[in-house]
């Protein structure tokens, strides 16, 4: 893997990566011209016993752009900046103009509850620079790259003392909120354990006190052995409908043995994950032969520099209820309660996946 890092006039950072060396003489562009002064903070939710992040800054940033504006376009018009330079590269990863954290956070606030800066990183990543495709039509060896970039970035997220958690994700689609569809996903880092991904190390570690092996090791094993929700099955990685999914279509993807962390992958799980992921996207937009919105999250070991050998690198694919006629968001008793009820079984949507035929033998490794 071949990088490059490019300053921007206004201040923030672009990282170029590429397959192939990058050409010399690449300049960043930025449709900003001065530094924004992100200073967002965090306040004590005292009831569920967790942060919440404000930066009321964000209001101002792009939101439903007209379709002939794209700030993610490859071109150099000054009428119309962009974030990203012309040249070979092939991934793309910048400053958030609008981060909901920022390494600049500072000040204290006087409020009722605790309240302390909201110290960390916002990242966008530019997948590709064809604006028209999507992760799911990428080849195998760009994917391979992206879990390298994604590698990369929490390596050298990781190393920021205030930095506990780094969250790789997509939003994909109208349906979830997406605004930009040039094909891209964002980095937060964090500066404590986030809720959800805290709640699954605890049980995690609990698991690996107890047991002395992995959590989700363990159940992938059971998933493999039971062959009901299996949407891809390879020598390093797997992906299945989990037998405790909370939505229709929900779908994980992780190498078979433990691994803590994108940099902990081997190259033979990268490539194995690398057939998973694209086999699993591929089947999504199959379904109803359209470009299926999800949202799509890794999760991984923090960076809080503790050792957790109790982490198993994992994404978690989450897509909106969605038939032909019928698109269901969470309800009441998800959102208000936590308490996720399902109206149909992993299985029955692990065969429809499981029915969608792909052919991915083409790519290249």
């Amino acid at each position: 893997m071949y990088s490059r890092m490019l300053d921007k006039p206004d201040g923030r950072h672009l990282w170029l990566y590429s397959n192939e060396p990058i050409h010399n003489g690449l300049s960043a562009p930025s449709p900003f011209a001065e530094p924004l002064h992100a200073n967002p903070h965090l306040r004590w939710h005292p009831l569920r016993g967790e942060w919440v992040t404000y930066a009321a800054y964000r209001q101002g940033r792009t939101f439903l752009p007209p379709p002939e504006y794209n700030p993610l376009a490859v071109t150099l018009n000054a009428d119309n900046p962009t974030e990203l330079p012309q040249g070979n590269w092939q991934i793309a990863v910048f400053d958030n103009r609008f981060p909901s954290l920022s390494l600049e956070a500072h000040g204290p606030l006087d409020l009722i509850v605790p309240s302390r800066p909201a110290v960390g990183k916002c990242e966008v990543v530019v997948f590709t620079q064809d604006a028209k495709s999507s992760l799911s039509k990428l080849s195998l060896a760009h994917i391979e790259l992206l879990l390298l970039v994604w590698a990369d970035r929490t390596l050298q997220l990781g190393r920021h003392a205030d930095i506990n958690y780094v969250l790789p994700f997509e939003n994909k689609g109208t349906e979830v909120g997406v605004t930009l569809h040039h094909p891209h996903g964002q980095i937060y880092s964090y500066p404590v354990i986030p809720p959800v991904p805290a709640r699954m190390q605890h049980q995690a570690r609990e698991y690996y006190v107890k047991h002395g092996d992995g959590l989700l090791e363990n159940l992938i094993e059971k998933e493999l052995n039971d062959a009901q929700r299996i949407i891809y099955q390879g020598n390093e990685a797997v992906a299945f409908v989990p037998v405790c999914a909370r939505y229709p279509y929900e779908v994980w993807v992780a190498p078979i043995r433990a691994v803590s962390t994108f940099a902990d992958l081997s190259d033979a799980q990268r490539i194995d994950l690398a057939r998973a992921l694209k086999t699993v996207l591929m089947k999504y937009d199959g379904l109803w032969n359209r470009s299926f919105p999800y949202l799509m999250a890794w999760y991984q070991a923090p960076t809080d520099g503790d050792p957790h050998p109790e982490s198993h690198l994992h994404a978690e694919f989450y897509p909106p209820y969605r038939t032909p006629d019928r698109l269901k968001y969470l309800a009441g008793t998800e959102l208000a309660a936590g308490f996720f009820a399902m109206d149909v079984l992993p299985e029955e949507k692990a065969l429809e996946l499981q029915n969608v035929a792909v052919d991915i033998k083409k790519e290249s490794a």
